[in-house]
């Protein structure tokens, strides 16, 4: 989503195992092993939850949670395609809007409706005659800045894609590849939403001129700087970041989310009053993430027990403090300090699946012409 982020300082608690990339459901996956039966859950390297709502689950289900975190979410999908044939685990969590026509036209998953979907807010759901995938969570992608380096240049940060591209902002925003990460991929469509594909008519802006493709131009000639994936972005280019400080990033512009502010406060020793970075709510992109029952899953059943869970109250209200992101249940709650520092962006850029999946390809391709090359 997947959306945020503090991956290192996560993955100490989560009380899971995490499989090697060549890792599968195990011996153990079926009922008639002897051992503790095991569900496979593959992610990208945002995935994080409590221990103790996982033990809950384990304890109530009978069996035990193994995750395989594969990379960027960009990556993880590509990969799960490329093995779905013999899949590394039952349940494949973070494909989300930007690349789901491509895991449903390749036959990632299997139909399966998992209970308690009926409370997930209608604007989220998709695929409603087959329920191949379930919503699970839900966060904007925009552009964060850190807020000490605008403060000791004297310099407003910038509010909008527009700004984005005015001298005042030259070599100093860093995004993720299109063609390999999700908060890139969400980034370039955000621009396709705003300025449209070319149609000066619908561009909606100073920057576009002719369409998303005009406006990166601008962005490129402004100094953009282009990177494999979200953690090599925030935490090693990003100034305002903790990973950033300590990497000594010297980008005060990233492409991430609109939850990253709260998660710079939480982890934080001691906790700052205000969170040390903020968010463009110009540059935003509204980003679902969804969770799946795999093709040819060694264990369907123990995926179906997981998907249920996923979309659980007690998982959804567990969500916003681990992985930084909204639930999609009408009747889970958030926490106040989530809310504090990492509210919803008010309008986000938005796109309906079905154009994404008309677009997707060529749009990356242009892009990866125009602005890689």
């Amino acid at each position: 989503m997947g959306i945020t982020k503090k991956v290192t300082v996560l993955a100490a608690g989560l009380g899971l195992v995490t499989l090697s990339a060549c890792g599968s459901s195990g011996d153990d996956a079926g009922t008639g092993s002897g051992g503790p039966k095991t569900v496979t859950l593959v992610s990208h390297n945002s995935w994080a939850a409590s221990k103790d709502v996982v033990a809950a689950f384990e304890k109530q289900s009978g069996y035990k949670v193994q995750v395989l975190e594969d990379g960027d979410a960009g990556q993880a999908v590509n990969k799960a395609i490329l093995t779905k044939d013999n899949p590394q685990g039952d349940v494949f969590f973070g494909v989300d809007n930007t690349l789901l026509s491509r895991a449903l036209d390749n036959g990632l998953f299997q139909p399966y409706r998992a209970k308690g979907s009926d409370r997930i807010r209608p604007e989220y759901r998709v695929d409603e005659d087959k329920h191949r995938v379930t919503p699970v969570d839900t966060g904007d992608i925009c552009v964060n800045y850190d807020k000490q380096w605008f403060s000791e240049h004297d310099l407003t940060p910038p509010k909008t894609y527009d700004d984005l591209i005015k001298p005042a902002y030259k070599n100093l925003l860093v995004t993720e590849n299109a063609s390999t990460s999700s908060p890139g991929l969400g980034f370039l469509l955000g621009t396709a939403a705003k300025y449209g594909d070319g149609d000066t008519s619908r561009s909606g802006g100073t920057g576009s001129g002719g369409g998303w493709q005009e406006y990166w131009k601008k962005l490129k000639a402004n100094g953009v700087k282009v990177v494999d994936g979200w953690e090599q972005a925030y935490n090693e280019e990003f100034s305002g970041s903790a990973g950033g400080r300590q990497a000594k990033g010297d980008r005060p512009l990233v492409v991430s989310y609109a939850s990253s502010p709260p998660a710079e406060v939480i982890y934080a020793d001691p906790r700052p009053d205000t969170a040390p970075t903020g968010v463009a709510e110009g540059t935003c992109f509204r980003q679902v993430e969804y969770a799946g029952l795999l093709s040819n899953a060694k264990n369907p059943e123990g995926g179906k027990a997981l998907l249920d869970f996923l979309i659980g109250k007690t998982f959804q209200e567990d969500m916003p403090l681990n992985m930084f992101v909204h639930p999609v249940r009408d009747d889970a709650r958030l926490p106040e300090e989530f809310t504090k520092f990492g509210p919803q962006a008010k309008a986000p850029q938005t796109m309906d699946p079905a154009k994404i999946a008309d677009n997707r390809d060529r749009w990356v391709k242009a892009w990866t012409s125009l602005v890689l090359k």
